[in-house]
């Protein structure tokens, strides 16, 4: 039944999570026959490196318009050891068909109605349902999912260049370090604005390790992530994005544990924490705005401007401090190329918007409500009109072209 589904498709988008994460040479492989395209959750993020043509890369609110399109537009939907809880980002109910592979019985078709359920391990379902596929010859639907993909990465470069005023844009930091990602490396992040920017700029490689808080999308975890990386993998450089609401609940006392195994998780490879300084709780600020169309309230949602750099140094820890968008690639330059754990603070710009990759109606409406009483109301209107300007002039016809 599963292959024959797959089979009778002529648009079949690929959702990976975790669960594949043994599964990669088979996930390729069926990608490859079915012509299909492969969108990541968050917690598959490293089951496929970035670089291959095919890979979208995450999905949902914090995923990109690639996969997006690919998802939204396809008439087969084959999920692949995921519990991708938010529906709003899968197709309604019922306009595509569905296969889904997880090894745990009670995940099958409670985010999707499925047609044919696998309850299976991914590597050996996949062994099975291989020799069962027809490759198929039209590869036209395959040639529009890499076209956006270059499209889309294209916008993200675009958004990254931009800053207003000098003030660091926290695009810039996580694209200044994509190519900059050490061979092998190991990256959390924590739950806030920083991981939109984790989830869309930083292409793993092959060998890469990436985690976060995906089935909760708790505060916290992101500096406890980094530190139990490092434990479990000493030769490994490891590298966190922290928002400062985060670092400062739990991050700035975990430094000390950090100062108090200096021994085990200092030298040689880099152990970076990156802590985004924008004195605002911004991801709730974000979604108080689209989901309740509120207002920022500073008093709930403004918190101190702390030195997180000089309260590493002061432990006896390395503490590195840029605030100008020029400097960005030479502050990550300098954080990894030191040998003591090291706290890299970047003071960025609060008002740029971490726009979805499709703004539905309800959130417009509610978020153009909530800027009409917002205390930040000119710098949200110049910096997401300009950030929508980069998406509409990437899709222009002929821009792929030209970009080759």
């Amino acid at each position: 039944m599963a292959a024959d589904v797959l089979n009778e498709g002529k648009k079949v988008a690929i959702l990976i999570g975790q669960g594949a994460a043994h599964a990669v040479d088979e996930v390729v492989q069926v990608a490859e026959t079915l012509g299909a395209g492969v969108a990541k959750a968050l917690l598959g993020r490293e089951v496929l490196p970035d670089d291959l043509p095919f890979v979208t890369g995450p999905i949902g609110l914090l995923g990109s318009k690639a996969s997006d399109e690919m998802v939204m537009n396809c008439d087969t939907l084959f999920m692949i050891g995921t519990s991708f809880p938010y529906a709003e980002w899968l197709p309604d109910e019922g306009s595509v068909r569905g296969v889904q592979i997880d090894i745990d019985g009670r995940m099958i078709g409670i985010r999707y109605p499925m047609e044919a359920h696998v309850v299976g391990d991914a590597k050996e379902s996949l062994k099975a349902l291989l020799p069962l596929l027809d490759p198929k010859q039209d590869r036209s639907w395959r040639e529009k999912i890499e076209k956006d993909v270059r499209t889309w990465d294209r916008i993200l470069e675009d958004r990254a260049a931009q800053h207003f005023d000098g003030v660091v844009n926290p695009q810039t930091v996580a694209a200044e370090l994509s190519p900059r990602l050490p061979e092998g490396c190991i990256l959390t992040a924590d739950s806030g604005s920083a991981t939109n920017w984790w989830a869309r700029y930083l292409k793993l490689r092959k060998g890469m390790r990436a985690s976060l808080s995906g089935t909760l999308a708790t505060m916290g975890p992101g500096v406890p992530y980094a530190i139990g990386a490092r434990f479990a993998f000493p030769d490994r450089p490891v590298i966190a994005f922290v928002g400062d609401g985060a670092f400062q609940m739990n991050g700035m006392a975990e430094m000390i544990t950090v100062k108090r195994y200096a021994d085990r998780l200092g030298g040689s490879p880099p152990l970076v924490f990156c802590v985004f300084n924008n004195q605002d709780l911004n991801q709730v600020t974000w979604e108080q705005r689209a989901m309740g169309g509120d207002p920022k309230f500073p008093g709930s949602q403004d918190i101190p401007d702390v030195p997180y750099a000089r309260y590493a140094e002061l432990l006896g820890l390395r503490g590195i401090y840029c605030d100008q968008q020029d400097k960005v690639g030479a502050a990550w330059d300098r954080a990894l190329a030191g040998e003591t754990p090291v706290v890299l603070e970047f003071k960025v710009d609060r008002e740029i918007p971490p726009i979805p990759p499709h703004i539905m109606y309800e959130q417009g409406k509610k978020a153009a409500k909530a800027a009409v009483r917002d205390p930040e109301l000119a710098g949200m209107a110049v910096r997401g009109f300009r950030q929508k300007l980069a998406e509409f002039y990437e899709q222009l016809p002929g821009r792929d072209q030209a970009a080759r």
